[in-house]
């Protein structure tokens, strides 16, 4: 069964600040590092954001099981640029064939990769660490966002699990039906289209039905509403997001000192 409840520790100094502060350091930490395309860059804040990782509670293990998909697209780019890319400067590294690459490639492959990890991997620990429905609360209340949105993104957030739930069950129920591609890549193709587009009419009539049943319940009504549980943005909070900057600063200024010595260093 997948879960989307946080796997944190409770007592984490970081795991239990402020929702919305949580997502604008990671915000913050993330968009700076796109201002360059220097590896050196991603490469620290990675470093950072693993150094930091105990301090959310989460453990290693977890991180990295939550992070497959991150690690599969980053191999991904890295193959597809030194298969493809059409800039092949730099100095010559493997040449069998077809399969050319070179110092130059390798670096822009590593750099992009790099990238894509480092403003990821900030948004999974948010995620893996804070409660949905505290989350939600935290929208409202502190960062004042329309209540209908904070709900309706808590009501999605809450049925993802369903979604490969239902995606079992539609490959459980097909291949009792003796529907199988068996080995052939084309027909797993096939199934696989079609098993996401029947998944794909499933999460939009069950959207519809769930955003119908919240209308009748006043979700989408003007009057103000009440907080059951509040959500306070404390000084420790505004530190978080401060030092998220910093650190995404320090991560910029390093790339960009190494980035000027480059060439008398060459």
């Amino acid at each position: 069964m997948i879960s989307i409840e946080p796997v944190a520790t409770p007592g984490a100094p970081l795991a239990r600040r402020n929702p919305v502060a949580k997502v604008a350091a990671a915000l913050v930490f993330s968009f700076t590092l796109l201002a360059t395309l220097d590896p050196v860059a991603p490469a620290i804040a990675l470093v950072i954001e693993l150094a930091v990782l105990p301090l959310f509670g989460i453990r290693y293990r977890v991180l990295a099981r939550r992070a497959a998909p991150l690690l599969l697209g980053a191999v991904g780019i890295v193959a597809t640029l030194v298969l493809f890319a059409a800039d092949r400067s730099g100095r010559v590294l493997v040449d069998a064939g077809p399969v050319l690459v070179t110092t130059g490639v390798l670096l822009t492959a590593l750099g992009l990769a790099l990238r894509m990890l480092a403003v990821a991997l900030p948004g999974v620990i948010v995620f893996a660490t804070t409660d949905p429905t505290d989350l939600a609360d935290a929208l409202i209340q502190n960062a004042k966002a329309p209540a209908r949105f904070a709900i309706g993104a808590l009501a999605a957030f809450r049925l993802v699990p369903l979604l490969g739930q239902e995606w079992q069950m539609i490959s459980m129920a097909r291949r009792a039906r003796g529907v199988d591609a068996g080995r052939n890549p084309l027909a797993r193709m096939r199934l696989f289209v079609s098993t996401a587009f029947a998944l794909l009419v499933g999460a939009i009539r069950r959207g519809t039905r769930l955003a119908v049943a919240m209308d009748a319940r006043g979700f989408d009504a003007g009057t103000p509403r009440t907080a059951a549980r509040r959500q306070r943005f404390r000084a420790a909070d505004g530190l978080l997001i401060a030092g998220a900057a910093a650190l995404a600063g320090t991560a910029l200024a390093v790339s960009v000192a190494l980035g000027a010595f480059r060439p008398l260093i060459g």
